[in-house]
């Protein structure tokens, strides 16, 4: 591989990547939109009417910088590759400014204080919590003799998403993608695999629990009982055994046409697991996590917004689980695993144009029926339809804030109010408005956590993983070939679900 590559090593694998060195400067990052109450968020009290004005004048127009950057991602890879992968942190930097110069010359104090706002309160801790099960994840090694047949990566895919649930979609993802790339690297076609392993581990099997995916832990926070989501065990399982099946059918026939011969089939090692310590920094990172949305340790003020003090712990925490990872895992045990930092970089340089981008899409969705997007937001009537829009959207933009638009709609148009909700989903508030909110929410929960499946930026993970398996020789395809994969597969699913459920 050249020097030069996007994929190579650019540096030792035990060395931080330069972003990891400035986490430091992180620490007074505030969580993300589904790490805080929205109503937390610290709105000045000032900026609060010429917030509300400014997402209310925001025309469709203005979320071009964000149809922008995600057909670069999508097209550039296709079109100019090697331009892509020597600058695309610069097109990220392009389509980021493109829309930020504007807004701050017209906005003024209220941009300012929406681009800190995304970056505290969304961005940083993003990063940083990705980063952190990234690093510990990357230091579990799985060796022994683990050849892809179809049952094995049937039974691969099926243990990262029961793992999911219970330790995020990220996390899940890349504990187990190096050991299903490692299982498979003597067959010829593999994308298959990784495109369903995206699908499961690295999203749908995340509905279980606050833990497993962003908006449901960002429901967690406004009310909605922590086991509560254990309700969605049927989706799960529904569109769980539609998508293994017709995984294993695939892989059966794809398997069977290359005829593959498994290597060393003559020594064949046990499988055993080095650098076991570090699901104890995964559990810590979870751990932290379940605290920030438990505890009310009482807040700082940063620029108007309110951060959490028990959420500034939370993030030290996680870098600290970060560095312990990093220090006390043999730099051999991360070389065998093909560690690289590359992965987790590209995600923080696209994200931090997508989420500048994201700004006016996700400004018109919380000006509800006075914004550019009342359309979608007048659509929305049955439980159905919250499945299908809160997915769709959930598709593209993030599904915390997607998540929340909708669960507030919900709210509102049944005359119900949040502090009802833990209530209502308890048991001990019943009625039709009661049935009928619990029928919208498991739509919008269902919705967001499945659809983070049908592209490459609806879920972190998924890029990530599409990232490590490039770097593994597998031939993955396009933002919009994968799209295919998800139309073919998702999108017949999803409406089973709804014929079913809905």
């Amino acid at each position: 591989m050249p020097k030069n590559h996007p994929f190579a090593r650019i540096r030792r694998c035990t060395a931080l990547p330069a972003a990891a060195l400035t986490l430091p400067a992180l620490l007074l990052a505030v969580p993300s939109a589904w790490a805080t109450e929205a109503g937390a968020h610290g709105t000045g009290v000032e900026l609060e009417p010429a917030v509300h004005q400014m997402m209310r004048e925001l025309p469709l127009w203005s979320g071009l910088p964000f149809v922008g950057i995600l057909l670069s991602i999508a097209l550039l890879p296709l079109l100019a590759p090697h331009f892509w992968h020597r600058h695309f942190p610069k097109v990220s930097a392009a389509w980021a400014l493109l829309f930020a110069v504007p807004f701050l010359l017209i906005y003024g104090d209220i941009a300012v204080y929406e681009i800190i706002h995304i970056y505290l309160i969304d961005y940083i801790p993003f990063i940083i919590l990705l980063w952190g099960l990234f690093t510990a994840s990357g230091g579990i090694l799985l060796r022994g003799t683990l050849v892809g047949k179809p049952i094995v990566n049937l039974l691969l895919i099926l243990v990262g998403t029961v793992l999911a649930s219970w330790m995020g979609t990220t996390g899940a993802a890349m504990l187990m993608i190096r050991p299903l790339l490692r299982a498979n690297r003597h067959r010829k076609r593999r994308r298959h695999v990784i495109i369903f392993f995206i699908f499961l581990v690295a999203n749908i099997g995340g509905s279980l629990t606050p833990l497993g995916d962003p908006p449901l832990f960002l429901g967690f926070l406004h009310g909605v009982p922590f086991f509560w989501t254990m309700n969605l065990l049927p989706y799960l399982l529904f569109a769980g055994a539609i998508l293994l099946a017709a995984f294993f059918v695939l892989d059966t026939i794809m398997f069977a046409r290359e005829a593959p011969r498994p290597p060393n089939q003559e020594e064949k090692v046990p499988l055993k697991v080095e650098g076991a310590h570090n699901f104890l920094f995964l559990l810590g990172i979870m751990g932290l996590v379940l605290m920030s949305g438990s505890l009310n340790l009482g807040s700082v003020d940063v620029y108007r917004i309110e951060i959490g003090i028990q959420n500034i712990i939370r993030d030290i925490g996680i870098v600290l689980m970060g560095l312990l990872s990093v220090w006390t895992t043999k730099r051999r045990v991360r070389v065998d695993n093909d560690f690289s930092w590359f992965p987790i970089l590209e995600v923080a340089y696209l994200f931090a144009g997508i989420f500048m981008t994201i700004i006016p899409m996700l400004a018109m969705l919380r000006a509800g029926t006075e914004g550019a997007l009342a359309f979608i937001i007048n659509a929305v009537k049955e439980p159905a339809h919250y499945f299908w829009i809160t997915g769709s959207l959930s598709s593209f933009l993030d599904n915390a804030p997607t998540y929340l638009t909708f669960f507030n709609l919900a709210l509102g148009r049944l005359g119900l109010s949040e502090p009802q909700v833990s209530s209502i989903l308890l048991g001990a508030l019943g009625g039709e408005k009661a049935v009928l909110f619990i029928s919208y929410l498991k739509g919008i929960s269902i919705g967001a956590v499945f659809f983070g499946a049908m592209t490459y930026i609806g879920n972190a993970p998924n890029f990530m993983v599409r990232t490590i398996a490039i770097g593994d020789g597998v031939r993955m395809p396009s933002f919009f070939g994968y799209m295919l994969w998800s139309l073919l597969f998702l999108v017949p699913t999803f409406i089973l679900v709804t014929l079913v459920f809905f």
